[in-house]
């Protein structure tokens, strides 16, 4: 009974604080409707595919004429080798993807959201070259999934303050 009656008064204290879910009214939404808004431009390679899918799969595909901003991507993907051994063979790599993202307004070109997001992964590195290889491939398909959050996240943030006024 006293458990009930603390998460009760602390369910009602959360309503005085000022906080809004994010994705209030869910698909139907502000956020939801800008995020529908949003036409992905093309983004150059494997890397700049891997993201954009990603990037489509949380905004879903603007239909034609029905897109009011365009987000444009411009990726950085870095290789680095580390943890040297007795033969100077290197032991790890730390894959880093960057991403520097500009939310553009298609009604007058101006940019409305200029952000960046990053992450990065460590491999060890084996004497396997299709283990290594392989490695290499899920940290980028990981690392893709990881920025597409980040830049919806800040889409969706940047959705919810621009409705709010």
């Amino acid at each position: 009974m006293m458990r009930r009656s603390v998460i009760a008064l602390a369910l009602l204290s959360l309503g005085g604080c000022g906080l809004r879910p994010l994705y209030a009214g869910g698909g139907s939404g502000a956020v939801a409707a800008t995020l529908g808004s949003v036409t992905v431009a093309p983004i150059a390679g494997q890397q700049g595919w891997l993201v954009r899918n990603k990037l489509l799969e949380r905004f879903g595909e603007a239909g034609a004429g029905a897109a009011t901003y365009r987000l444009d991507v411009t990726l950085d993907d870095n290789i680095t080798t580390f943890g040297v051994r007795s033969d100077q063979a290197a032991t790890q790599e730390r894959r880093t993807l960057r991403a520097r993202f500009q939310l553009v307004n298609l009604s007058n070109g101006m940019v409305v959201l200029d952000a960046t997001a990053g992450s990065d992964a460590t491999l060890d590195i084996v004497s396997s070259e299709y283990a290594n290889v392989a490695a290499e491939q899920t940290a980028l398909e990981n690392l893709s999934e990881t920025l597409a959050d980040q830049i919806t996240a800040r889409v969706a943030l940047f959705a919810s303050r621009t409705r709010a006024k």
